[in-house]
């Protein structure tokens, strides 16, 4: 397995955007996040693909929405924490205006975090945090049949798989006591969800090893979901691909927010 690499010093932002979360109370916050750019002389736009640096005021999910918005742009989302774990996010509302001093100043650095690349008959999918096949039905077990890069490791009865990046290997995997991934490490980590098996252990997989998946039960779908949204059903006997794929997020984080302090601050 290879690290990424943290991209080059960036510049003070010129314009930056913000996400709130639609269903938190946090407009008191954004008028903060707006008094501190203006100060800063940095203007304020309505699109973030339009900004040099996008500021996401809520928890985890509205981070990971707004880093998936931003696939395939070079614009990087720091976090202002508004939700319960808040794990990607660099800036907690204490302190809010002098940590934003420091970001708009460019005193903030950029994580090139990898995701997950989903094909399912013909369509593709990007994940940000995982991918999770799971029995379409509560409380009924399904099977599955799965191979890393091409080579058959057996059918598996279970309630379902999680197949997650470093950013999700803190969320949903690690309740299902699979491997924290540590920021840097270029993998996906592959966790069954209460598998009727002593041999099914959790995988951490390279880039280049893609995972497949089949659905092997005689009687139930199973449900495929990126980042928490059902995107499809696989009927018995039907697969799926999922690698690690050629678009990577963009996490702005403070100099002193690194993954070991989040991680123990978080679960400690």
């Amino acid at each position: 397995m290879t690290s990424t690499s943290e991209s080059p010093q960036p510049s003070p932002p010129e314009s930056v955007a913000i996400v709130a979360h639609g269903r938190v109370d946090v407009g008191t916050a954004v008028g903060h996040v707006r008094s501190v750019a203006a100060e800063a002389g940095v203007r304020v736009v309505d699109e973030p693909g339009d900004s040099d640096l996008t500021v996401a005021v809520g928890g985890d999910g509205t981070i990971l929405r707004t880093l998936a918005s931003l696939l395939g742009t070079d614009v990087p989302v720091i976090g202002v924490n508004y939700g319960r774990v808040g794990f990607l996010a660099s800036i907690e509302p204490e302190r809010l205006e002098p940590d934003l001093r420091r970001v708009f100043a460019g005193e903030y650095k950029v994580l090139d975090l990898p995701t997950l690349d989903l094909k399912l008959n013909g369509e593709r999918h990007v994940a940000v945090n995982d991918v999770v096949c799971t029995s379409s039905v509560l409380g009924r077990m399904v099977e599955l049949a799965y191979a890393v890069g091409g080579e058959d490791l057996g059918t598996i009865p279970c309630d379902g798989m999680i197949c997650s990046t470093p950013s999700g290997s803190t969320a949903y995997n690690l309740s299902n006591g699979g491997p924290v991934l540590v920021r840097g490490v270029d993998a996906m980590a592959i966790t069954f969800i209460a598998p009727h098996s002593l041999h099914a252990r959790p995988l951490v997989v390279p880039r280049g090893a893609p995972l497949s998946v089949r659905n092997a039960t005689m009687d139930v779908s199973v449900c495929v979901l990126v980042d928490g949204h059902q995107v499809a059903d696989l009927s018995p006997g039907a697969e799926v691909s999922i690698g690690l794929c050629a678009q990577n997020s963009l996490l702005a984080t403070l100099p002193e927010t690194t993954f070991f302090s989040r991680y123990r601050d978080t679960f400690a």
